[in-house]
Formats: structure tokens, sequence, C-alpha cells
């Protein structure tokens, strides 16, 4: 029996369970193959022979052209599509025969020898290209892999001898680029320069790395080398325009997919509603986590190998743990094949891990987007998606995990109670049959350009004209930095003067200080990390956290060392915080007008205190009691686009003053479930107010803004696609079957005031007075000047 035909009575005990709204089918696909390049060298050709691979397909061929030609080549294609062949191929080739030429000519120095730097945003995505390169048994290849887990013993060696060395965008940070005169020889010789799952670098960590990658473009051409970049990504909206944005120079896009691929069914699936009532009485569904929890359970106990993929770190644990529960009652054998995967656990842990999915050891596992990424995992027959991942490329990437052998697949997505959820739940044509969104990021974010300048003229004195790589902002920050301080200004250029390292100013993964230790107060042992943004979420007096299975209950949370100290407990419930939020408006950068509704973009000023936590049933997500919290508040600097419309607008539309807030409440709260829709945000990556009566805008506003220092860039997408978004919140709204509102419509998990007052047909009335006159935004025509002149705004 194919997977997909026991789809349906593995996933629901029935053949037509109420939850399934949707079944579409992926259709199998025939392969396209080439021929070899003539200029690829004949071992490096029998070395992918001797692996099964007689021929290579259609777009690794082109990618491969393009890149030994010396184009910047991105290549978008789907999973398991062999991308890794396309960047490999050049490089390998390149590597190869230079270390050819040494051998014949033994003593003498070449100057025209080959490295190759390989990046990717994941260690493991690292170690798994380091044993396929290691696979091809080519004698000259000396890869390996450098990143915080390489011992200092190796790491000179490594420096000095590697040909290929696989990093992480962290090291090349911190650990290579302020070093680079010990790397002068690898650097003199560097041809390619890989970025793998470039679509991953998105919002504020895609501006660190944007700018990362134009320092390392500095430093190769210190040591004269130009190297040809090579990108790999999840198919993407504009995958040229992302690329070449995030390296700052001009990418040529391979898109068309010519690799096969089996059948794969989706099914839509949305927990029922429970009898249980959430707060202020609203209605709940069974949580998208017992439901694929049950799920991952009934599809191992077939001995189907199955993935569940969930957002948070906490989410992959609880699935693992019910599933392992689950199991115990049926069969006692496989609870020990059911594992969690996510960031933050040892290295140790994770190779284990990654080794027993690879060998079958494990039949299933629960897994952040840790495991999203090109991991090459083959076998696995079934996936399922426990809530939005964030993105249509996301979303295709962890179906894409299973079926990788080539057989037919099943997938599943469970919908959340989430506003987005819902609509797609019940849209699935605005997954399938819409193009994927545009990778967000913003490299001129002021907070995140100053330090990497900062840390590029520590690497080398910033020349005049050097600016010009970092963005047409760049003169201006360099301008503010010399009068902080940070630079100092001479004729020949910016140096750094200070004594401590500039690339120590900022962590590329983490714009609110660096990470806190998750310790146990009992042994001393590490059990993990978590970034410092997340502590006041996640790691509060009070708080639950969970390792490999294991709860722990946080004790102290010292915010002075980075230290979070947590006691093994085994509590029925699991705690989310609640936060208060106040905006200030600093500046507006663009306007819109829509009749008598204002749309604006620009800079504000977000003060946010978390005031308290809620503690939730396991089983069924009620409330089970709610704990103040002192916190101290935290200011915000960044981006928002905020709605200001006048009272007569929403009376005129039928509504009454009284009615005001409550609409208001409901729209913000659904509009930011729905912006991953247009922008790669997730929901935790933005934040937002409402108010009948704001301070500085003298009307009733609703604001949604970046919860990143400077800005992500979401609140900018959502600017620009403002109607599309808007339309899509009212469309989910009008889905959801509850009556006043609920956790998959207008009701939020942050709500500070306890998500009230809510007004769920309010908001609709509301959300149909904004959209009578909307439009999206179309940027005027670029001057003469080059200055983009601003709308006016209403």
């Amino acid at each position: 029996m194919r997977p997909s035909d026991s789809l349906i009575p593995l996933l629901g005990r029935s053949a037509e369970p109420e939850q399934l709204q949707h079944v579409r089918t992926i259709p199998s696909r025939e392969a396209r193959y080439g021929s070899w390049p003539e200029w690829v060298h004949p071992d490096v050709v029998a070395a992918y022979q001797r692996l099964g691979v007689d021929t290579p397909y259609e777009h690794q061929l082109a990618a491969a052209e393009r890149a030994h030609e010396g184009d910047h080549v991105v290549i978008a294609t789907g999973t398991a599509s062999g991308k890794s062949l396309a960047y490999q191929l050049p490089a390998v080739d390149a590597v190869h025969r230079s270390e050819l030429r040494v051998l014949a000519e033994p003593g003498k120095l070449h100057d025209d020898g080959a490295t190759v730097l390989y990046l990717a945003p994941t260690k493991a995505l690292a170690a798994d290209q380091l044993a396929s390169l290691r696979s091809l048994r080519l004698g000259t290849l000396r890869a390996e892999s450098y990143d915080g887990d390489t011992d200092a013993s190796s790491r000179r060696w490594i420096r000095e001898h590697a040909n290929i060395i696989l990093a992480n965008p962290d090291m090349l940070h911190h650990g290579i680029l302020p070093n680079h005169t010990w790397w002068a020889r690898f650097f003199r010789r560097l041809r390619y320069v890989v970025i793998d799952e470039a679509h991953s670098y998105r919002g504020v960590f895609g501006s660190h790395v944007a700018n990362l990658l134009r320092r390392l473009r500095r430093v190769c051409a210190h040591y004269g080398a130009e190297p040809v970049f090579l990108a790999a990504s999840a198919t993407a909206s504009e995958p040229a325009e992302s690329f070449s944005r995030l390296i700052g120079a001009p990418v040529t896009a391979v898109t068309e997919d010519a690799s096969p691929r089996g059948a794969t069914t989706v099914a839509f699936w949305e927990p029922r509603l429970t009898e249980l009532q959430g707060e202020n009485g609203a209605p709940t569904r069974r949580t998208a986590i017992a439901e694929s929890a049950d799920m991952l359970a009934n599809l191992v106990s077939s001995r189907v190998r199955t993935i569940a993929f969930i957002k948070s770190r906490r989410g992959a644990e609880r699935i693992a743990s019910i599933t392992k529960r689950l199991l115990d009652e049926v069969d006692p054998s496989l609870p020990g094949r059911i594992a969690a995967y996510r960031s933050g656990y040892l290295p140790e842990e994770r190779r284990a891990l990654e080794a027993a999915l690879r060998s079958g050891e494990l039949l299933g596992v629960s897994s952040t987007s840790a495991l999203e990424l090109g991991i090459d995992i083959s076998g696995l027959d079934a996936v399922l998606v426990a809530g939005w991942p964030g993105t249509r490329a996301s979303f295709f990437q962890q179906i894409g995990r299973a079926g990788r052998a080539g057989q037919d697949a099943v997938a599943a997505f469970v919908a959340s109670d989430d506003p987005l959820d819902t609509y797609l739940v019940h849209h699935p044509e605005a997954v399938f049959d819409v193009g994927v969104e545009a990778t967000v990021f913003d490299p001129s974010n002021p907070y995140v350009l100053g330090p990497h300048l900062c840390a590029a003229a520590a690497e080398q004195p910033l020349r005049p004209g050097d600016e010009e790589l970092f963005g047409p902002t760049a003169r201006a920050m360099l301008d503010t930095l010399v009068e902080r301080g940070f630079l100092r200004r001479r004729p020949a250029g910016w140096f750094w003067t200070h004594p401590q390292s500039a690339a120590g100013m900022v962590s590329i993964r983490d714009d609110g200080g660096g990470p806190a230790r998750i310790v146990d107060a009992e042994t001393g042992a590490l059990l993990g990390s978590m970034d410092s943004p997340q502590t006041h979420y996640q790691a509060h007096r009070g708080a639950v956290y969970v390792h490999q299975g294991s709860s722990y209950l946080v004790e102290e949370l010292n915010e002075e060392d980075h230290t979070v100290l947590v006691r093994r407990a085994n509590p029925d419930y699991y705690t989310t915080a609640r936060d208060v939020t106040q905006v200030e408006v600093l500046s507006v950068d663009r306007s819109m007008t829509w009749g008598d509704v204002a749309v604006h973009f620009g800079e504000v000023k977000v003060t946010t205190q978390v005031v308290s936590f809620q503690r939730k049933s396991l089983a069924s997500n009620e409330v089970l009691g709610e704990e103040p919290l002192e916190l101290e508040a935290r200011d915000l600097f960044t981006k928002a686009v905020w709605f200001v419309v006048g009272n007569k607008r929403l009376i005129d539309a039928g509504l009454v003053e009284a009615q005001f807030p409550g609409a208001l409440h409901a729209a913000e709260h659904a509009s930011i479930g729905m912006l991953p829709l247009v922008a790669s945000s997730d929901r935790w990556d933005i934040g937002g107010v409402s108010t009948a009566l704001h301070a500085d805008t003298g009307h009733p506003t609703i604001f949604v803004y970046d919860g990143h220092a400077g800005g992500a860039g979401f609140a900018e997408r959502a600017f620009a696609k403002a109607r599309t978004w808007l339309a899509a919140t009212r469309e989910a709204i009008l889905s959801c079957e509850c009556e006043s509102g609920c956790p998959s419509c207008v009701q939020s998990p942050k709500c500070g005031n306890k998500n009230n007052p809510l007004d769920k047909a309010g908001a609709l009335v509301l959300l149909e007075a904004f959209l009578k006159d909307a439009h999206d935004w179309a940027p005027p025509e670029v001057s003469g000047t080059g200055a983009v002149p601003e709308t006016s705004g209403g």
C-alpha cells in the first residue's frame, strides 16, 4: 500500500474525518537530464558516478555553467532537487585541478590555487555537506568544518591546509574575518563562496549576514581575490533580486527544476472545537500539538517514518513527550524510537539524533525548523506541519522532507489557533496557487549597519570609496560613528582605535544582548541557551522550560550574567507571558491615503513590559491561572506601519464610538496574525497596539511594528502590501466559525489586556471601512537626482 492510500485512516481514524478541510496532490514529475560539461575533470565525473549520479539534471548544469563562467548564481529549486551538485561541481573541479598541478610540480609555488568557503545557517547542515564531500573520495579534497565545535588544536591545521572550509556566518563574523591575516593564504586563493539555504537569511539575521558578506568581499579584495558567490535557496519570490541584495552584487538565477519527484498528498486539517472555554468564554480548539502528537503516534505505530515540524522549541519537546506516552500504551518498544530535535541542544546530542534519523533507528521526530534545511534524510514517508511555519517557502521545504528517495509521500498541515492558520486551512489556493514570498531584510538598518562598519574598519581601515559597498546610508552612518567616538576620521579613511573586538559589539543572531545560559540548579549542568530577548517571555520566574522531554521550572532569571536557573519538575501545564505596550511616533517615512484613512510607515519607539504569565493545561489548552511578574520595561526603536482613521468614517460605516476600542483591538490582533501572508515574518517577530485616541495622531489608530531594533523589513512590506494584507485579514475573521472571537481569529496569546475588549463583528465593519478606497503602495517614479518623493499623508 502506498503511503497516500492510507492517509485518511492514519490521520483521522475514519475515511472522512470532520477535521479534514482539503486534500491536494502535488503530482509526480519526470527528470530531465543533461551531459557532463567538458570542463569538468574526468576524476570528478567518476567520483559522482561512483555515488550513483550517472548524469546531472538540467538545472544543475545551468547553475554550474554560469558559476564556471564567473557569474554569481542562485539556484532556487525544490527540496531534494540536487542543489548541492550544482554548486559542488565548479567548486570541487577548481580545487581538484589546482591540487593536481601542485602534485605534478612539487616544491613550486602556485599562485593560481583554489579554495572554497561554504557557509550554512546551521552546524548540522555544514556537517551534512562535509559528509557529502568526503563521500566523493577524492584525495585532493581537504574539506573540514570550522565552527564553534572545532577544537583549538585543529584550527591552525585547517587554516593552513584545508582547501574547502565549511563554516557558518557566526564563525565568519567572530573568528575568521577579525583574524583574516591568519587566513591570508586561504583568502588569496578563494575561488568560490557557497551560501546554502540562502532564503533563511531574512529579517534582522538576514540584515546582519548581508553586511557580513560585504565585509567578506572587502577582505577578499584586499588579498586580490574576487570569488564567485553561489547560493542554494528554496523556491522564493525574486531569488536573483534577494541574493543580489544579500551579497551586494548582480546575480543570475536558475529556477527551472528538472529533478524527479514522487507524488505528495497534502491534507489541510483543522482541529475541532472543544467544549472547554478559553479567555472571556471564547471557544477553544484542540491544540495543533495534541492533534499532531496523535497523528505522529498513529503513523509511527504503523511503521511510517515521520517528521513533525513546529515553530517553537517547547512545542517540539511537547509533541515528542505526548507521542511517547501514546505509543507506550500500544507497544513499549516504540517510545524509544521517538525524539525531539531543536536548536539549543549540545553538539553531541544533535549529531547522535541526526545519525539515528538517517539510520532508521528513529521512526519519528518532532523538530523545529532546524531540520527543515537541506540535511540529507532519505526514507521518510510522512511530514506533519503543526501550525503554519511562517512562509510558503518553509512549508514546501518541510513537506519536501518526505519522499526524498523518489517514493510517494503524505503530508498534513495541522492548523493552530491563529488567524493565518484559519485563513489558509479554508483557502488552500493561497498556499498552492500563489507564488512564494519575497525574502525580506534590510541591510541599511542602522542598528545592524553601524556595528558592521566598525568591524570592517577593525579588519582594515575603511578608505574613501569603501563605504559604497555598504549602501547609500553608510556615509552618514560613518559620520555618526565618528561623532560617538567609535571610529576616528583621518585623511586616509576611518579607523577603529578601541582595544576591544569590534566584532564583539554585536551578535548576528541576537539584537538584544548575548544568549542566556540555561543551567540546572541541582547539578550545575548547562542544558542549553536562549536569546536574551526571549527570556522575559520564556525564562521568567515560574516559566516551564522543556529539554529532551524533561520539564523544568525557572527559579531565577539573572539578566546581569545572562543565566537562567531551572529545577526539574513535572507540571501538567505550560506557560505563556503577557505584555503591555505603548507606541510613540518618531518620524514618518512614507504615507498614502485611502479616502479618509491615512496609512503611514516610519520610525517609532515601543515601550514593552511583560506583566504576567498564564499557566495553560497541556492536554486542553485551558487557562489554569495567572500570576503577575515584576520585570523592567524595555524600549525598542523600530519601524512600524500604522493606520489612522477619523471617527466620522467609522460612524458612517455603522459603528458607534463605544465599539471603537473593541473593533480596533480585534482588527489589530487579526492583522498581526495575518502579516506572514505578505511578509516572511513570524507572529513573534512583530507586535501591535491599537487605541481609540492616540496622543500622536489624535484619531483612532492601529500600529503594527517590527520586534527588532531598527526594523527588520516586515513593517515596510506590510505598508507596501497593505490592501492585500487587510483584505486577507477580513477573510480570516469571516472564515472562523466562532460567534464572538477566539484565538483562531481575533484573540492574541500575547495580549496584556487579557483580550478585552474585543469586538469581532466590529472588526469586520472597521476593515470594510478601511478597504473601501484601499490600494497597495505604488512607489513614485525615481527623479533625476535618484530621490524618491513622498506622497502626501492624510
